[in-house]
């Protein structure tokens, strides 16, 4: 698990850039398959929460291939995650949104733990002891530089 996670992060990071690209043009398409009512400020607003898909996706997509990888950037991107599975829930609890909105719910709930999982990992690596000494863990982490 720990070894693809990265690839699986950006493909979580993908399709969310390209969700947010779709959610940008055609706002009343999603709104549509939400379930919910289409006016022309919803429209605008959800069009507007595309773009920070966009940016979101985009960052999770770049820092999960830089090294070092900037933790930090995997924190807000995991804090976003988890802040539009709770929008989502929310609305569809208020009757704003229909059943398929919780699919988008829990998909964000588990982008976001897994985000959370994959810095976990980034922070605090597994070594296992073998003969010779510790073995490198699937994922290494990135230095933290010191300032002398």
């Amino acid at each position: 698990m720990k070894k693809n996670l990265p690839i699986l992060i950006a493909l979580i990071s993908v399709f969310t850039l390209i969700a947010g690209l779709v959610q940008m043009v055609a706002p009343g398409f999603v709104l549509g398959v939400v379930g919910a009512s289409q006016t022309a400020t919803s429209q605008y607003f959800f069009a507007l929460i595309g773009m920070f898909m966009v940016l979101f996706g985009g960052l999770m997509l770049v820092t999960v291939y830089q090294a070092p990888v900037n933790r930090a950037a995997v924190v807000f991107c995991a804090l976003q995650k988890l802040g539009a599975c709770l929008a989502v829930t929310i609305a569809f609890s208020h009757g704003l949104f229909a059943w398929p909105a919780l699919g988008v719910a829990l998909f964000d709930g588990f982008s976001g733990l897994l985000f959370l999982y994959y810095l976990r990992i980034l922070t605090y690596p597994q070594t296992e002891a073998t003969p010779t000494g510790p073995s490198s863990p699937d994922i290494q982490p990135n230095p933290v530089p010191h300032n002398p």
